[in-house]
């Protein structure tokens, strides 16, 4: 989507600058331990220990340890040498889950977008519409979460300004019968892409969990293969507890992709490395503002340069 270098190198910039806490709470801890003495097991301990309060998960961790102490032992290892090797472990992880999110041949492309309130589910459909919409595509916005009506007001908005037709209720509609009309409005227009959003109650509340069910199943009632793709938006502030927001929306929902938004917000940009290792699902789009174009197709090598710190 980013073809020119000047964008590619802008986004760049934005995303080094966004994981910034993220790299200096990795990337200082470990100068810090490697410029005092040569390399040893309490080190790599120590480095584990680093990369582990980054919530790079435990597995990880060791990982990236292990491969730091690689024919290294007793010898002075600088902060450069220990930047390279974590940004080449990373990407190991990050390579097989960047994927682009691929609309499919079906008409319309039915994309349902889940995830807990506050996560930036709304703001994210918006920038993809624009996206979509600045690909050529017809696009369709549905404002599924309906005990929201900021969430509401809110998609109408992004709606006039990328030029995509709302389908939306009173506050405190049933969410499941506007996905059911969205759908059959969408076919009746000959849109491309429908974007449906979702409310989004903490991921325990077992009545948003029915919801949810009910919302699938209507969408399958209008179109069998529908939805064709179902993206969880996470917010990477929450650190750890994305991990049970993965698991359980993959669990009810059928999650096919991911979305990182809030990279900029936080030191615990490491969360999406452990959470790829665990559940190897597709990363579409990080997100590191508010901007229209401050969310871009994941990039692993990006990532992991921009997290271990590493410059150009």
């Amino acid at each position: 989507m980013n073809d020119k270098p000047d964008d590619k190198r802008n986004w760049w910039q934005r995303l080094k600058g966004g994981l910034a806490r993220t790299s200096a709470s990795i990337g200082g801890a470990l100068t810090d331990l490697v410029s005092k003495r040569k390399l040893d097991a309490a080190m790599l301990d120590e480095i584990e220990e680093v990369l582990i309060r980054a919530d790079l998960g435990v597995d990880v961790a060791h990982r990236i340890a292990a491969a730091v102490g690689k024919d290294r032992y007793d010898k002075a290892i600088s902060s450069d040498e220990v930047k390279a090797v974590v940004a080449a472990e990373v990407e190991k992880v990050m390579a097989p889950v960047a994927k682009p999110l691929e609309i499919g041949t079906d008409k319309p492309f039915v994309v349902l977008v889940v995830g807990v309130n506050g996560s930036g589910k709304t703001t994210t459909i918006g920038k993809l519409a624009s996206k979509l919409r600045a690909e050529g595509r017809a696009v369709m916005l549905a404002a599924g979460d309906t005990f929201r009506a900021a969430a509401i007001e809110q998609l109408k908005i992004w709606g006039q300004r990328v030029g995509a037709p709302v389908i939306a209720r009173e506050a405190g509609s049933d969410s499941a019968g506007l996905a059911f009309d969205a759908v059959q409005a969408a076919k009746a227009q000959g849109t491309d892409v429908l974007l449906i959003d979702t409310a989004g109650r903490l991921q325990n509340r077992a009545e948003l969990m029915d919801e949810l069910t009910k919302v699938v199943r209507v969408i399958k009632k209008v179109e069998p293969s529908a939805p064709h793709a179902v993206l969880l938006v996470l917010d990477a502030t929450v650190g750890q507890n994305a991990l049970s927001q993965v698991e359980v929306f993959t669990r009810i929902a059928g999650v096919t992709g991911l979305v990182m938004t809030k990279l900029d917000g936080t030191a615990r940009g490491g969360i999406l490395v452990a959470i790829a290792a665990k559940f190897g699902l597709p990363v579409h789009f990080v997100g590191v503002g508010e901007g229209v174009d401050d969310l871009e197709p994941f990039t692993a090598k990006d990532f992991a340069r921009a997290i271990a710190g590493i410059d150009g």
